[in-house]
């Protein structure tokens, strides 16, 4: 059985999202945030990749250079982190961060939002991800 992290705070989803990679509970990956600086309540985690990659890097993980616009979901890699619910506010572009996981060839999508019934997702008509960046090993 899998375990899912959930976010404990509105703007922690990156957090989450690193957690749920990493297999971290989401406090230790929220210190681990701190101590790099980065808060759960800076809005900005909303808005730019750097804090998610730093993150992943800290740990040991790998992330694509840039940002790949999504095709498809069978054009994923096995290990991404997906923008969704994006949108523009003044300007300024936010989305929510999802982790796209294939284990076993069956794909599916940890999202860390408290709301959901169940934060594993396969409901892929619904979620609409604008694009990815892939997770590897170092």
């Amino acid at each position: 059985m899998l375990k899912v992290i959930v976010q404990e705070e509105v703007t922690g989803c990156g957090i989450a999202s690193v957690a749920n990679i990493v297999g971290k509970t989401y406090q230790e990956m929220k210190a681990i945030a701190n101590d790099s600086g980065i808060y759960a309540d800076d809005r900005s985690l909303w808005s730019d990749t750097r804090y998610v990659r730093e993150l992943l890097s800290h740990e040991g993980l790998k992330t694509s250079d840039n940002e790949v616009l999504f095709n498809s979901w069978y054009a994923l890699p096995d290990l991404a982190l997906l923008s969704i619910k994006y949108h523009e506010e003044d300007g300024i572009n936010f989305w929510h961060w999802v982790v796209f996981k294939r284990i076993e060839e069956q794909p599916f999508v940890v999202d860390s939002a408290s709301y959901l019934p169940s934060n594993i997702r396969v409901d892929f008509d619904d979620i609409q991800p604008k694009w990815y960046i892939e997770v590897n090993k170092l």
